[in-house]
């Protein structure tokens, strides 16, 4: 029996082989570059999965292939890149799987800033504008400082912070020469901290599994650079905030499966950031794991199956708190390496590296999540002692890079 993953998060696939063996199923990968996802193929037995390398943005031979697979059960779509694709493709074989129309309003954030604010749930709606008239539109409806960005957007890319008019009209022009994925919106700018509520939703109920810190670089830019699992919220505060994700989630239809609620505690209370469909990227699912102390896992492989996760009722064992900093060099270039690895091994808190690029691949952009190589993990026993261990094992470490090699004739 196979459940077939549409691609995968950077980390994580290990820990869904396994749930999926603990179900009795055999795992497909469907990718376009089986490289990818090299760190973990590296750690599995070499017959603990079927990987596919496909067009995985072909629709129609990605069900073709599917519908051919033998005692196919599920389908996994775990990624913002895809959603939508395994989404159409389990609608039109008939798997389990959250209703299509759901998930497209999860990918477009101004669709949801909109629809929760009719709920009551934000104090601000998103507005959109037509070329000729966007920044009278903007600075009219929103108000700054405001944020601009894409409603289809991912990894912190194309966010623009806009405190004044100079900085509205920079980003506007900035805005226009951009290939955007969906349309350019604004929004209010929620001033406060920022967390990522991990969620598992089923039938409509609503399980908070911990809340993840998310402490980003100064503004203007978004750039994630540091989290840590499980934040330490009084229990009372906890359930309000419980309270509060089960009727987001509920106001824009979603009924089942995994969410990671990324949002700003405010002086006036929470207010959304983003609602993406499925478990946390780089290292969330890998910290959820070792905090909760279950592999989370299998309830993304019971959903897929339909089932009721068991993680919805489970009571969870809990293990150390963990910590990870986003490692960025200093300056764009070819990546050649990270200098000071061997130095972890003598850091408290069991400090590892995971790598996210290879050498010779080209970091270009600083200013959001495209420029991290790697990743540094750390545990202890609470989030901000794990913190502190990540940090100080980062900042032994530097990632390096050397200029891009020049293009074109030297001489003249």
């Amino acid at each position: 029996m196979t459940i077939a993953c549409l691609e995968s998060l950077t980390f994580g696939l290990g820990h869904l082989v396994r749930a999926a063996e603990t179900f009795g199923e055999r795992l497909t990968l469907l990718t376009g570059d089986r490289a990818y996802y090299s760190y973990e193929l590296q750690r599995l037995p070499v017959d603990a999965l079927d990987v596919v390398v496909t067009d995985t943005f072909d629709v129609e031979g990605l069900t073709d292939l599917l519908h051919r697979t033998p005692q196919l059960r599920g389908l996994i779509s775990s990624t913002d890149t895809w959603t939508l694709t395994g989404a159409e493709i389990a609608e039109r074989l008939g798997l389990p799987g959250l209703d299509p129309a759901v998930l497209r309003l999860t990918r477009d954030k101004a669709a949801v800033r909109n629809r929760l604010h009719a709920a009551g749930l934000t104090r601000g709606r998103a507005v959109e504008a037509t070329d000729a008239e966007q920044g009278d539109v903007l600075v009219k409806e929103v108000a700054l400082p405001a944020v601009l960005k894409d409603t289809a957007g991912t990894g912190s890319q194309n966010v623009w912070l806009v405190r004044d008019e100079p900085e509205l009209n920079a980003a506007l022009a900035e805005a226009a020469g951009r290939r955007l994925k969906g349309r350019l919106f604004a929004e209010p700018y929620f001033s406060g901290p920022v967390y990522s509520a991990e969620t598992l939703t089923w039938a409509g109920r609503t399980r908070l599994l911990g809340v993840s810190s998310r402490l980003m670089s100064p503004e203007p830019y978004f750039r994630e650079e540091i989290t840590a699992f499980p934040v330490a919220f009084p229990e009372a505060r906890r359930a309000v905030l419980e309270r509060w994700l089960d009727e987001v989630l509920a106001a824009i239809g979603y009924t089942d499966r995994f969410a990671h609620v990324e949002f700003v505690l405010t002086a006036g209370g929470p207010e959304v950031v983003e609602i993406n469909p499925r478990i946390g990227g780089a290292l969330v699912g890998e910290g959820m794991c070792r905090a909760l102390g279950v592999n989370v896992y299998e309830a993304m492989v019971e959903a897929a199956l339909g089932r009721r996760p068991g993680l919805m009722d489970a009571d969870l064992p809990g293990g150390p708190a963990v910590a990870f900093v986003l490692g960025y060099p200093a300056a764009p270039g070819l990546f050649t390496g990270v200098a000071g690895l061997e130095r972890l091994a003598d850091m408290p808190g069991s400090p590892a590296w995971y790598p996210v690029k290879s050498v010779g691949d080209r970091i270009e952009h600083l200013a959001d999540s495209r420029g991290y190589a790697g990743i540094v993990y750390a545990e202890a026993e609470t989030a901000e002692l794990a913190t502190h261990h990540a940090v100080a094992a980062a900042n032994a470490l530097r990632v390096l890079t050397e200029p891009f090699p020049r293009t074109g004739n030297a001489g003249g």
